[in-house]
């Protein structure tokens, strides 16, 4: 079978072995982030507004609230701490798109698509400006997002994409002038499409604005569950009670307190590396001086950005499902899944030999068979959610908050009224069948990588379904 990039040019054993000598199972974003802690909920409380979950999109959910109501009671119960699982440990990409890029998009609702596009464009800018307006202090960079062909193959992929002002194509010589890495084919640069973030910042940063606006904030809260009583909704959890008008449920990778939710989203590992700070010898090296985001087009994909301290951080690759579909923490630890990051990483940048990493930690993302995030209501329209996003929620989230606002007034808005937003995904197929069908796909999308993007029997009927599996 054909070699990828990674496999032609392995990086030497020993310069993998160095690199992760001292890499403490960290997570970088949260080690280099403040957090305010919460008391947990005791006893009974009113409301108008429970929000169950803090990570984004609780957190957005509860600004939005309060933006459109300042008068709005709100309360978020969180299970462990704000922002501790995806939303403090993700890439930091926030992307415009919110249906996990234009062709995924344009697949499912192409008739909808200058509308999604638009809509993500402004939700993009409307974080950009909500940072500006609260003082939110998250390393924010718009440098845009260069999407990489490592192979032949997928240098003709992007050359055939749409061009313009804002996504520019880079053939190989051009790229790796700007980005010295012998894997890079060639690279198209959308400039405006995405902002980088400190995850745990933006997290942070977003629990004290909705904290200074009134929002009561509980931690180490579970809800073990959501009832509908005759003037609102109850959210309980072991120590106390929030009754509410309304509510919504923000828990995304975890298991949905709604049973026709339990197979809608499966727990998909992602792997992570961070580098010390490099020196402005090694910057110079690869240059990288306009400080994108960086991800290669493959099935099995990396993306890899520069913090404001100059370190990399440098995940993906592995999309990892385990049998039975839980959240554990044992999970975080893959030794095979960091060495095979840390041999990629060596590979992209041969010039950076010798360097160490400082951090390896892991996530659960809550991917969804459609790569985007799904929406609804139950308990006789008091309650919404929202879940599915599949690593592409740093952005979606505040147009979810929106979506989920929108259905809790029982409002037609252009948003509600998105075929996007009214359909739901084909769910996963419960166990074991989910696990022999998530690794028959993994395998198929690796053998694709190894054959020019050629996607076998299984993978091109998924395709027709409108199913799928990605991280």
């Amino acid at each position: 079978m054909p070699q990828t990039a990674f496999e032609r040019m392995p990086a030497p054993a020993a310069a993998v072995d160095h690199a992760l000598s001292a890499a403490e199972q960290r997570v970088f974003w949260l080690d280099d982030a403040t957090a305010e802690r919460h008391d947990a909920l005791t006893g009974r409380i009113d409301t108008d507004l429970v929000i169950v979950g803090g990570g984004y999109a609780g957190l957005w959910t509860a600004l939005l609230a309060t933006e459109r109501d300042p008068g709005a009671r709100v309360t978020i119960l969180e299970a462990n701490r704000i922002g501790w699982a995806a939303s403090g440990r993700n890439g930091g990409f926030c992307e415009a798109s919110l249906t996990h890029g234009y062709d995924n998009g344009a697949s499912r609702w192409p008739d909808e698509m200058d509308a999604l596009e638009r809509m993500g464009a402004e939700n993009l800018a409307e974080i950009a400006a909500t940072a500006e307006r609260y003082g939110i202090r998250a390393d924010l960079e718009r440098t845009g997002v260069v999407k990489i062909a490592t192979e032949e193959y997928q240098r003709r992929q992007l050359a055939s994409a749409r061009h313009d002002d804002r996504h520019v194509f880079l053939d190989g010589p051009d790229l790796r002038a700007m980005i010295s890495s012998p894997t890079y084919r060639a690279g198209l640069w959308d400039r405006d499409g995405n902002i980088l973030v400190h995850p745990a910042k933006l997290a942070f940063e977003l629990t004290r604005v909705v904290a200074e606006r009134g929002v009561r904030i509980f931690e180490r809260s579970r809800v073990t569950g959501v009832r509908r009583v005759d003037r609102g909704v109850v959210a309980t959890t072991e120590s106390g009670a929030v009754h509410a008008d309304r509510a919504v449920l923000a828990t995304n990778v975890f298991p949905s307190l709604l049973t026709r939710n339990r197979l809608m989203t499966v727990p998909v590992y992602d792997y992570v590396l961070a580098t010390e700070p490099l020196t402005a010898g090694q910057r110079a090296e690869i240059g990288w001086e306009d400080r994108q985001g960086l991800a290669d087009i493959a099935n099995q994909f990396h993306y890899y950005r520069q913090t404001a301290d100059d370190r990399i951080v440098f995940g993906g690759y592995d999309a990892v499902y385990h049998p039975g579909g839980k959240v554990r923490e044992r999970y975080e630890d893959r030794p095979e899944s960091f060495r095979r990051l840390a041999e990629h990483f060596l590979t992209t940048f041969p010039a950076l030999e010798g360097i160490r990493f400082t951090h390896r930690w892991a996530g659960a993302i809550d991917s969804c068979s459609r790569f985007c995030a799904f929406y609804g209501t139950s308990h006789g329209g008091r309650v919404a959610h929202a879940a599915g996003f599949t690593g592409l929620g740093v952005a979606a989230t505040r147009f979810a908050g929106n979506v989920m606002l929108d259905l809790l007034d029982g409002a037609k808005t252009e948003r509600t009224s998105l075929q996007m937003v009214r359909e739901r995904p084909t769910p996963f197929p419960p166990e074991p069948a989910a696990t022999i069908g998530i690794n028959a796909v993994r395998w198929s999308m690796d053998r694709a990588d190894h054959r020019e993007g050629k996607r076998n029997l299984l993978l091109r009927t998924l395709d027709a379904l409108g199913m799928g599996f990605d991280s």
